[in-house]
């Protein structure tokens, strides 16, 4: 187990370096970084002593492992527009979407588990063939086009939800959040249905089929041949051995949902990470842009390791498979 630690490790690793040498890379070839601290009066002088102060001429090897040690300690760099670290703004965005992917991830769980169960049992009933269908079409929508038909209808039409913003918040330990207030939570219920429908038709699809796969296995006919309950059977041996291939795929969505929500924060006006990725594209904030490619990778290679390990836990042959 500690081999099979240290090797996603250092695949993380790997993989953060590549996503920091991108950014870099980015940051280092659009845009003039001088030019967006001291707008245009300066002189081309000045302008080459601010550069080789800031160490903008030397070898572009140099300056990524400055940039790399400089992560390393959490400095992104500076927001030209905000005038703060760009770390610190994200952080203070980091609370909404953090909010809108929880909110979208409770719908995923409380909806897709007993829907995609009941459609693998059931697969011939017509709400099982209504829901497949359903959920085909739930995939073919794009998620900006659901977050208007939903404002559409049920704050437009009837009234009953609002359409934009976080709504009231309340400090809990340093973090404004809105799931501990009513109003709150009413202005969340659009943008996570919104957010949640670009995976939950995957998950009832997925569920499905994996446990429908299940249930042609030679223990769950030995089950039924040892007379146990249904419900058991269905619950206990057939769903425990479909939530295997569901945990991988469902760390991917997590990290997928977060550059998702960058549609449906501006849709509903959510002032979240991706509300100010779109700003910082209008403003041209490249160090801003940079940190935020940067930050929601690693959070993408966090969540997809912390996986990976409940995985090797949860299924031995992963470990065996991965060290032969």
């Amino acid at each position: 187990m500690f081999a099979f630690i240290i090797r996603r490790l250092i695949q993380a690793i790997i993989v953060m370096l590549v996503i920091s040498l991108v950014g870099f890379s980015i940051k280092n070839r659009i845009g003039d970084p001088v030019r967006d601290l001291v707008g245009e009066r300066v002189t081309p002088a000045e302008r080459e002593v601010i550069r080789d102060r800031l160490g903008l001429n030397d070898p572009f090897l140099a300056q990524y492992v400055r940039f790399v040690s400089n992560a390393a300690r959490g400095d992104l760099g500076l927001s030209f527009f905000h005038k703060r670290p760009a770390l610190e703004v994200i952080l203070s965005k980091l609370p909404a979407t953090l909010e809108l992917v929880i909110g979208a991830t409770l719908i995923i769980i409380l909806v897709s588990l007993p829907v995609g169960i009941y459609t693998a049992i059931f697969p011939r009933s017509r709400l099982s063939r209504f829901t497949m269908g359903f959920s085909t079409l739930g995939v073919s929508i794009p998620v900006f086009l659901t977050a208007i038909m939903l404002i559409y209808v049920f704050s437009v039409e009837l009234n009953w939800l609002p359409s934009y913003g976080r709504g009231e918040t309340v400090d809990l330990w340093g973090w404004e959040t809105g799931f501990l207030t009513w109003d709150g939570l009413t202005h969340l219920f659009l943008p996570s249905i919104s957010l949640a429908s670009i995976t939950l038709p995957l998950f009832i699809r997925l569920i499905r089929s994996e446990m429908m796969e299940v249930l042609e296995t030679e223990y769950i006919k030995f089950a039924w041949a040892k007379g146990l309950h249904a419900r058991r059977v269905w619950l206990v041996h057939a769903f425990k051995n479909t939530l295997l291939p569901v945990i991988t795929v469902f760390g991917v969505q997590i990290g997928i949902m977060f550059a998702f929500t960058i549609l449906t924060e501006t849709v509903f006006q959510w002032q979240g990470m991706g509300f100010m990725f779109l700003e910082a594209v209008e403003r041209s904030d490249i160090s801003l842009l940079v940190a935020y490619l940067v930050f929601v990778g690693a959070m993408f290679v966090v969540v997809n390791t912390v996986v990976d390990l409940i995985y090797g836990l949860v299924n031995p042959t992963v470990r065996i498979s991965g060290a032969s």
